[in-house]
């Protein structure tokens, strides 16, 4: 996954990672590393400081565990912690669910543009973010300029837009 991408979900992940039972800084690197086949190989220089911020937040607590053959610091959620995981997982699930909609509005069953039947309503006929009505980007305009009107090249209408 992006960094960049990845950098905004990091509080979630771990949070859900310390959330299945204590854990030492590289046994939830480790975790995320196997839970997510891999793909979420992040280095101590970017876990270990997000760790420390959520404890700063009081979503996590620590303690130092002499279990080890030498002292490791060991992060479980605190109370706070167990409801922002909870909350933060809706907001995922919500996400998701949203997402899947966009990108296969036909699994969406129920989404927005759809009928009370659940068949698909009619289309829009605006242009969006700058795209034609007949998806191309762009669009031909009066005057040259983006605004103006496009022509929908299947049927010669003329559509104003924004």
């Amino acid at each position: 996954m992006a960094g960049e991408a990845l950098r905004s979900h990091l509080d979630l992940l771990l949070l859900a990672t310390v959330g299945d039972g204590p854990a030492h800084g590289y046994a939830i690197i480790d975790a995320l590393r196997a839970r997510s086949g891999g793909r979420f190989d992040l280095p101590e220089g970017t876990v270990y400081p997000a760790l420390h911020r959520l404890e700063q937040l009081g979503l996590l607590g620590s303690h130092w565990s002499a279990e080890a053959p030498r002292p490791r610091r060991v992060y479980a959620l605190t109370a706070a912690g167990r409801a922002a995981l909870r909350s933060r997982r809706q907001d995922w699930d919500t996400f998701v669910a949203a997402m899947a909609g966009v990108l296969d509005p036909s699994a969406a069953g129920g989404a927005a543009g759809s009928t009370a039947g659940g068949a698909p309503g009619p289309r829009p006929t605006g242009g969006v973010h700058g795209l034609s009505t007949d998806g191309r980007a762009g669009g031909s305009s009066t005057d040259g300029r983006a605004g103006g009107s496009s022509a929908d090249a299947a049927t010669g209408e003329r559509h104003a837009r924004p």
